[in-house]
């Protein structure tokens, strides 16, 4: 399994350093974040250091998210959230700050005031087209 020794994400999994960890198996670690956006707020990861989610072998991808509908209902259950937002960053633009894959389930309630920005555009005619068109052919030589 791949480690970086300089990953405070897998320095938690060797047990170097401290974490609330909820759940643990041969593939993942789940625990609570120590920045939380609400109470109960977690973090998923998979055991090996990969960067980011587009690096990651499928397998890996599989085993990690395969664990949030469990998570999640623990979520709810302990937090007594309504729901809960699944959000994964890649990349410093999107707002990842560690260099490991990680999903943040993080609990909600209406009127919570944590928000999202979703400002929704439109494509101009043609466009959606074009785009699919960019899609297959990139999705052909990256498989």
């Amino acid at each position: 399994m791949p480690r970086d020794t300089n990953c405070v994400f897998c320095r938690i999994v060797a047990a170097e350093l401290p974490s609330a960890t909820v759940y643990v198996d041969e593939d993942i670690v789940a625990f609570l974040d120590v920045a939380p956006l609400a109470e109960g707020h977690l973090l998923v990861i998979p055991r090996g250091h990969y960067r980011d989610v587009s690096g990651m072998p499928p397998g890996v991808f599989a085993k990690v998210t395969e664990a949030i509908p469990i998570l999640g209902r623990a979520l709810l259950h302990v937090t007594q959230a309504e729901g809960f937002n699944v959000l994964c960053n890649q990349g410093r633009a999107a707002g990842q700050a560690v260099d490991h894959v990680h999903f943040h389930l993080i609990p909600r309630r209406t009127g919570d005031s944590l928000g999202y920005r979703w400002n929704a555009g439109q494509y101009a005619a043609g466009r959606p087209a074009q785009l699919a068109a960019a899609y297959q052919a990139a999705i052909a030589i990256h498989q």
